[in-house]
């Protein structure tokens, strides 16, 4: 089998999900273009050698419909000749897309791709694309189906964590976050987006709030104990779990991954593409996985993934330096943390999408290229990525430095 190596990694800032927020004024298709650019510019690659450009976008309609990793590489310069796919695994869409092109080049039937992934927020709603499992009642009944602030909340119940633990949690991910920053950690990765003029409209993560603390999150409401009641869904988490007597309702807007809008970019290719461009690879992408779990609990996937991909690479859990995990919600990693028995200083060591935003289709690919600056950083050897997804599924890749 052929080896894949992992180039270059290039991502937005995240810009606030909202009409105000900085990223609002950029259309997906440019912020896609935009990583396109910059991985071409920093490469130096011709892209004619480009086999395919894959990103993640999780809802693929309107301005991000109409296969949207074809246009942004037509719109970014790439060559006619380079083909381009869109991929939907809902939020491991960018981790996805990264291992697809991670995949065909391991088969030795191509050579070398542009993966990562887009979403804006801002102007393609979540949910705006519908589906079945959301709006078919009989689709949804055969599931035990509940939206996922229920399926954080069910798994803090069932976990036994307060509201002050997860409440913790979050502190810590604004606090490593402002860390990152101030000694600009993400700086290797990030690039500035910027409008029609040429002028900057962002050059940092804008959902970060480094002022928060303990008490200020302590007086939010509770997000999701109006819909779990008013909506029936308690109720069905309930029935899937009838030794529950009730869910305690601990997740609020400081304690769950922020709505933003972003994109990244991967470059993935062979030895042999490498050396062509005189390009050093920094990681080896020595395993990949995906499954699913139980639909209901839902965001639990990351634990069973990564037993599996561990399996898989034949690696202990103990030879892994640094984890990044989705901070979909704040359960969902410290349930990670205490079912793998892995602590707190090795996971999201600067801040994850609690601070700084998950931007759907792209955070996939953002937060492996965060885990191969840290592991550069530190000198460290193995990193591993995970991801909660929709549905019970989970999705897992693991790189070595160098």
């Amino acid at each position: 089998m052929n080896e894949a190596f992992l180039y270059d990694a290039v991502r937005t800032p995240r810009g606030r999900g909202k009409p105000d927020g900085a990223l609002h004024v950029i259309r997906p298709v440019d912020l896609a273009r935009q990583v396109l650019v910059a991985v071409r510019e920093r490469s130096s690659i011709d892209t004619r050698r480009v086999e395919d450009v894959i990103l993640g976008c999780v809802t693929a309609v309107g301005e991000q419909g109409g296969n949207i990793a074809k246009t942004a590489a037509m719109f970014a310069g790439y060559d006619e000749t380079v083909a381009g796919v869109t991929v939907n695994r809902f939020c491991g869409s960018g981790l996805e897309a990264v291992n697809q092109a991670a995949a065909r080049v391991r088969a030795g039937s191509d050579e070398l791709f542009v993966a990562g992934g887009v979403e804006s927020m801002s102007r393609i709603p979540i949910g705006s694309d519908g589906g079945a499992w959301g709006v078919d009642p009989e689709v949804a009944t055969r599931s035990s189906f509940v939206p996922q602030g229920i399926s954080a909340d069910l798994i803090a119940t069932r976990k036994g964590y307060s509201r002050e633990q997860v409440d913790r949690f979050a502190l810590s991910s604004q606090q490593r976050a402002a860390e990152a920053y101030r000694e600009k950690r993400f700086s290797r990765s990030l690039v500035p987006v910027v409008g029609i003029d040429g002028r900057v409209v962002l050059d940092r993560d804008e959902a970060m709030r480094p002022e928060t603390t303990a008490e200020g999150l302590a007086k939010l409401t509770p997000s999701f104990a109006r819909i779990g009641s008013e909506g029936g869904f308690d109720a069905v988490a309930i029935h899937k779990y009838p030794e529950l007597e009730r869910i305690r309702h601990v997740h609020h807007a400081g304690n769950s991954s922020g709505i933003v809008d972003g994109a990244a970019a991967i470059l993935v290719g062979s030895e042999r593409v490498g050396r062509e461009f005189g390009l050093e690879p920094r990681a080896r992408v020595v395993a990949y996985a995906v499954l699913s779990t139980d639909p209901t609990t839902m965001l639990t996937g990351p634990v069973p993934v990564t037993r599996k991909v561990l399996a898989s690479a034949g690696l202990a859990i103990d030879a892994i330096d640094l984890f990044e995990v989705n901070e979909a919600f704040a359960a969902v990693v410290l349930n990670f943390m205490d079912e793998l028995g892995v602590p707190h200083d090795k996971v999201n060591v600067n801040g994850g999408a609690i601070a700084l935003g998950h931007p759907l289709g792209a955070t996939g690919a953002m937060i492996l290229g965060t885990l191969l600056d840290e592991l550069d950083r530190r000198g460290a050897r193995f990193g591993l990525a995970t991801l909660c997804i929709g549905g019970g599924m989970g999705i897992a890749t693991i790189v070595e430095r160098g």
